[in-house]
């Protein structure tokens, strides 16, 4: 029987820690806010009386308002403590979702959605932030990876159940967002808070302060070079994910169900690959190498399946991506959390997930744009296959170019 300890190392023993734990519960919901409505987004066309041009907004608006809150939220994480900010975030998110499956128009469905993204701004940021609060080095990167790699889970399982829910009624999938509610209460019951606040003080001067600490830290280049590091890696992720279904079918001339076993293979293999971080980070002085053979595999991966004439080959790319993707965002956000003194961490990771999320918004509306010129061209087959290559070619290239960017910068010291 193959034991935990062998697939992930030595660091096993936080699974049976009671704050991992916990963490873990509350990392269910973060990624039920995209993975949820994906295969159940057709069917809700006709009962909220939208369009099959206009119904992707549904997830648009969700990631929209996290680009602004997010950073918000550590700053308020940094101040208040931790704890308070994800009871906010479990019960916001479960609330506005649920609250979807009550209303009949678009528009309103629209609204829920964007409110139910300033919850999520308030659980993987601060979630990520606690881990680096409670573990160091290797252990760390163990932890980050596991949450990860139950992210992947999670993408898996849920939207397997709403899609069998939307068959008996299109409201039923959203009520699996009111496991909310329980993780809340489990949270707000057994959750201790992994920091001392910073202030129970409302002052002005006090936050002043704070965020021009803040500034000061993101101004070093170790700092800034990872925030822009970490949003690159989305680049690849959601340009797959959005043009996974139309390279496979109206490309390679697939089937839907093909695109959807290409994108769980996506997420299995990432989340597979996220069970390594702390493994593979322990291997290396220097995480620089690693990181660089892991961007390279992801650049290359993504451009391997838009370059694929089969789904053989389409599935060899995204193993190579997922792989990449999964110890990438893994071992980054490891890295970003120990930047950081105590009081700033929640502040910083808000800043490097914000650039995540920002990514992912402007990625689909990039290579829509990207597409739409080049056909007129080179035709539209060519046009995907070429701006997907090239997105590839610009996360895995970003990302080193910041990875070398921070291996050359000074020692980061705060003098306060």
């Amino acid at each position: 029987m193959v034991s935990l300890s062998s697939v992930v190392g030595d660091d096993t023993d936080l699974v049976s820690e009671r704050p991992f734990q916990l963490l873990l519960l509350i990392n269910v919901l973060p990624p039920l806010g995209t993975a949820l409505l994906s295969p159940v987004l057709g069917s809700l066309v006709k009962p909220l009386g939208a369009s099959t041009a206009n119904i992707g907004l549904l997830l648009s608006t969700f990631t929209a308002p996290a680009i602004f809150v997010i950073p918000v939220a550590g700053v308020v994480s940094d101040r208040y403590g931790r704890r308070p900010v994800l009871i906010f975030g479990l019960l916001w998110f479960g609330l506005t979702g649920t609250a979807i499956a009550l209303v009949s128009t678009f528009e309103a469905a629209l609204m829920l959605r964007f409110l139910q993204g300033i919850g999520f701004a308030a659980l993987t940021p601060i979630i990520i932030t606690s881990l680096g609060d409670l573990y160091t080095g290797t252990k760390e990167a163990t932890a980050q990876g596991l949450r990860f790699s139950g992210s992947g889970l999670s993408q898996t399982v849920f939207p397997l159940a709403a899609g069998v829910l939307v068959g008996m009624a299109w409201q039923y999938p959203f009520l699996l967002y009111a496991v909310a509610f329980p993780i809340a209460a489990i949270v707000y019951v057994w959750f201790e808070e992994p920091i001392e606040p910073t202030s129970d003080d409302d002052s002005p001067t006090d936050f002043r302060e704070q965020l021009s600490d803040l500034c000061t830290l993101v101004a070093h280049r170790r700092a800034w070079s990872m925030v822009v590091a970490r949003g690159s890696a989305n680049l690849a992720w959601f340009g797959f994910l959005t043009y996974n279904s139309i390279l496979i079918v109206d490309v390679l001339g697939g089937t839907p169900a093909q695109a959807g076993l290409l994108a769980a293979l996506a997420s299995l293999t990432y989340a597979l690959a996220a069970t390594q971080a702390g493994r593979i980070a322990d291997l290396f002085d220097d995480r620089v190498y690693p990181l660089i053979a892991s961007n390279t595999s992801m650049g290359v991966g993504l451009a391997l399946v838009f370059l694929a004439t089969s789904l053989a080959v389409a599935a060899i790319g995204v193993v190579l991506m997922g792989i990449g993707f999964g110890l990438v965002l893994s071992i980054y956000r490891s890295i970003i959390t120990g930047l950081a003194p105590s009081d700033l961490r929640g502040g910083l990771v808000s800043l490097s997930e914000g650039s995540g999320r920002a990514a992912a918004t402007m990625t689909p509306v990039l290579m829509g744009a990207a597409i739409a010129v080049t056909t007129s061209h080179l035709g539209f087959a060519v046009a995907v296959r070429t701006v997907g290559v090239a997105i590839g070619l610009l996360s895995a290239g970003t990302g080193i170019a910041c990875l070398l960017a921070m291996s050359t910068a000074a020692p980061l010291r705060m003098d306060r």
